[in-house]
C-alpha cells in the first residue's frame, strides 16, 4: 500500500511499482517454429529436482501447450538433485551445440562443512567420520585454496554416475561393492573463499568440465588435516550464461502461448 505523498507523487509511485512488476515478470515470447529451429533456454533448476525431471517437464509443456508432436530437447551438463542453479536446455537444431556448451567453464557457489566427511562427499549420505578443527583458522583456509588452482588430479566420488564395469559408480556404492576409481585431470581457474563461520565455509569456484565440487570439498578438508563435505551447491554460470537471466522451470509452461486454433483465426 502506498501512502499519500501529495502533489501526484502517489500516482507516479504506483505507476513505477506496476511497471517494475511487469518488467521483472516479463518472459520473451518464443513461437513453436523457433523451438524447432533451435533455442538455448536458461533454466534455474530447483533443489531436489533431477536435471532429467526439469528437461522432461519442459518437453511435456512444449508438446501439450504448443502442439509439437516431436521436439528434440536436452541439457548441457547435469546438476545433482542436491544442487540448484543454471541448467542450459537446448531445443531443436541447437541440441547439436550441447557438446560445445558442456565444454565451457562453469562457476559454482556453495558451502563446505569443515570437520566431518560423508561417503558421498555431500548430504546424500550420513556423516561417517569426524575430524579435529581446533587448528583451522582463516589463514589456513585461504592458503589451502592455492594448492587447488590450475590443473589438478581429482578422484570422482563413489556416488557418481560414472560407469565402471558396466555399472554406475553409485550402483556399486549402494550395493556395498568396493571399486577402484581412477583420478582425472581437471582445472580450477578460480577458488575464492567468501565467508568463514566455522564449521561452515562459503566459496566461489570457476572450473573446467568434469570437475566434481563434492570431491573438491573432500580434498579441501584433507589439505587442512581435517575433513569436509559439501552442504550447499549452486551453479551460477556456464561460459557467459548467467543464472541471473534464468527462468524457474516451474514457470516455463506458463510462459508458453498456446497457438490459436484454425476455427478462431
Amino acid at each position: 500500500m502506498v501512502s499519500d505523498l501529495g502533489d501526484g507523487t502517489e500516482l507516479l509511485l504506483e505507476f513505477f511499482l506496476s511497471f517494475t512488476s511487469l518488467t521483472l515478470n516479463k518472459i520473451p515470447l518464443i513461437l513453436a517454429e523457433q523451438f524447432q529451429d533451435g533455442q538455448i533456454l536458461l533454466i534455474d533448476k530447483p533443489l531436489h529436482w533431477t536435471s532429467f525431471q526439469a528437461v522432461n517437464k519442459m518437453k511435456w509443456a512444449l508438446k501439450s501447450k504448443l502442439g509439437l508432436k516431436k521436439i528434440k530437447i536436452g541439457h548441457a551438463g547435469t546438476l545433482d538433485p542436491l544442487a540448484s542453479g543454471l541448467l542450459l536446455v537446448c531445443t531443436g537444431k541447437f541440441t547439436k551445440r550441447i557438446a560445445e556448451l558442456q565444454g565451457q567453464a562453469k562457476e559454482y557457489t556453495g558451502t563446505f562443512y569443515i570437520g566431518a566427511t560423508t561417503p558421498s562427499y555431500d548430504l546424500e549420505t550420513e556423516i561417517d567420520q569426524t575430524f579435529p578443527t581446533e587448528h583451522i583458522d582463516e589463514t589456513l583456509i585461504r592458503e589451502s585454496t592455492k594448492q587447488f588452482l590450475g590443473e589438478i588430479d581429482q578422484k570422482p566420488p563413489i556416488f557418481s554416475a560414472i560407469k565402471k564395469d558396466g555399472k554406475r559408480l553409485y550402483e556399486h556404492a549402494r550395493a556395498g561393492e568396493e571399486v577402484e576409481i581412477a583420478h582425472r585431470k581437471t582445472t580450477i581457474h578460480e577458488f575464492e573463499i567468501t565467508r568463514i563461520a566455522l564449521p561452515e565455509v562459503d566459496f566461489r569456484v570457476v572450473c573446467s568440465k568434469g570437475t566434481y565440487i563434492r570431491s573438491l570439498a573432500y580434498d579441501f578438508g584433507k589439505a587442512m588435516n581435517s575433513g569436509s563435505h559439501l552442504i550447499v551447491l549452486r551453479r551460477t554460470k556456464i561460459g557467459d550464461y548467467d543464472v541471473k537471466n534464468a527462468m524457474d522451470v516451474t514457470l516455463f509452461e506458463d510462459s508458453l502461448v498456446t497457438p490459436p486454433s484454425p476455427a478462431s483465426e
